[in-house]
């Protein structure tokens, strides 16, 4: 494993080592670019993957903050404070932006309480580049890579869809392997996607891209290193970072270039705390807006209670996606579309706390006694109570009555 001096201005320092950080250190160190990724949460193998609870503990970041608005200041995201970051985590849905969403000012017009604007590049700039990033995360359904097989969560809820009409209904694109390939088994439907995969089926930069850095000598990586400043010369240049180690200790990495990729709330105070004289606003905010505009996905989900078992907590977490109504349609009354999605949460905790918060008394234990035949549907994105009651509807053309629904 390769070992770069703290005085050592030529490497590449990556803050963070997920989706972002530990791709681009993989791609600069095949290319021979000498790469110092510092990571703030430890790294965990295989074989430290277990169940839910343990492994939201083990993963999660939990450092305290403090924020405005409506986030939880104790939880405001589920972020990843781990060696391969959300990675881990992450259900491994690989969706595309659609082309409509690459100009959002232009396509939805002003919206009371957003701050839109289109982006400077095109979904077909980026079409290429999305076709090599389905390859290399062997995203099902793309590249003549096997979908996924569908759950009886899945079957229940594209049952439903069907019979209301629903065309654009599959197991989705996953970076989950439907089969065996890059190294990684295919998946065995365990059903524990979003607590880490133990099999190493779903895409992660933890066991994928890290590892592969690292075999080629360009690589070091530095877990339980906590970055807090980035220093910059005279001329504005930047040339290292500050980091903590894990007994607290500050060292200062040299560097040539500085590659930011912590995730949408790490990154934003990084370059926030390193205001200097020069940039008394943060780096990299001259136009003001470091920080600001923090947009998390809107979902909503509905459980139902079947006539028969389905055994939600067995299969792919996520595979299973309706995309007919993911369009933009404003006759609906509100922007951009959204997605109806299997995800059964958390398993057999997940349905107290999600379902039923505060449940009591003998409906809620009858509920909790009918684990076994509950389906659970998850909308994302534009979520308004119409579509809640879409994907009740569609829950109700398969089975007896809902147990509970809930607005995330």
């Amino acid at each position: 494993m390769a070992k770069f001096d703290l005085s050592d201005d030529g490497v590449v320092v990556i803050v963070g080592s997920g989706a972002g950080g530990g791709t681009l250190g993989h791609e600069l160190a095949l290319k021979g670019v000498k790469v110092v990724c510092l990571e703030a949460g430890r790294r965990l193998n295989l074989g430290d993957i277990n169940n839910t609870g343990e492994m939201f503990a083990k993963i999660s970041w939990l450092d305290p903050r403090e924020g405005s608005g409506d986030l939880d200041p104790g939880l405001p995201a589920w972020i990843c404070k781990t060696v391969g970051g959300t990675t881990v985590h992450w259900a491994g849905a690989a969706l595309r932006i659609q082309p409509h969403e690459f100009k959002a000012l232009s396509t939805y017009g002003h919206v009371p309480g957003a701050n839109l604007d289109d982006w400077p590049i095109s979904y077909e700039e980026l079409a290429a580049y999305y076709d090599r990033a389905e390859d290399k995360l062997g995203v099902t359904g793309t590249h003549g890579i096997p979908r996924l097989p569908g759950s009886n969560n899945y079957k229940v809820l594209a049952y439903g869809a069907k019979k209301m009409g629903y065309k654009e209904v599959h197991t989705g694109n996953m970076a989950i392997n439907s089969q065996a390939r890059d190294g990684r088994p295919a998946c065995r439907q365990i059903g524990f996607c979003m607590s880490g995969c133990a099999i190493g089926a779903k895409w992660s930069t933890l066991y994928s891209e890290v590892p592969k850095a690292e075999a080629t000598g360009n690589f070091e990586l530095r877990p339980d290193s906590m970055v807090v400043k980035i220093n910059h010369d005279r001329s504005g240049h930047v040339t290292g970072v500050v980091y903590a180690d894990a007994n607290g200790v500050m060292h200062e990495q040299k560097a040539r270039i500085v590659c930011v990729a912590g995730n949408s709330i790490e990154s934003p105070r990084l370059l926030l705390n390193s205001a200097s004289a020069m940039f008394p606003d943060g780096l990299a905010n001259s136009s003001g807006q470091v920080g600001r505009n923090y947009m998390p996905h809107l979902t909503g989900a509905v459980y139902a209670i079947m006539p028969g078992e389905v055994n939600l907590h067995r299969g792919t977490q996520m595979a299973g996606i309706i995309q007919d109504e993911s369009v933009h349609k404003p006759s609906r009354g509100f922007v951009a579309g959204y997605e109806l999605e299997t995800l059964p949460a958390f398993g057999m905790p997940g349905f107290p706390a999600y379902a039923k918060p505060g449940g009591w008394g003998r409906e809620y234990a009858r509920d909790i006694e009918a684990y076994r035949n509950q389906i659970r549907a998850l909308l994302g994105s534009a979520c308004r109570a119409n579509e809640m009651l879409v994907s009740s509807r569609i829950l109700k053309k398969t089975g007896l009555r809902l147990a509970a629904q809930r607005r995330a």
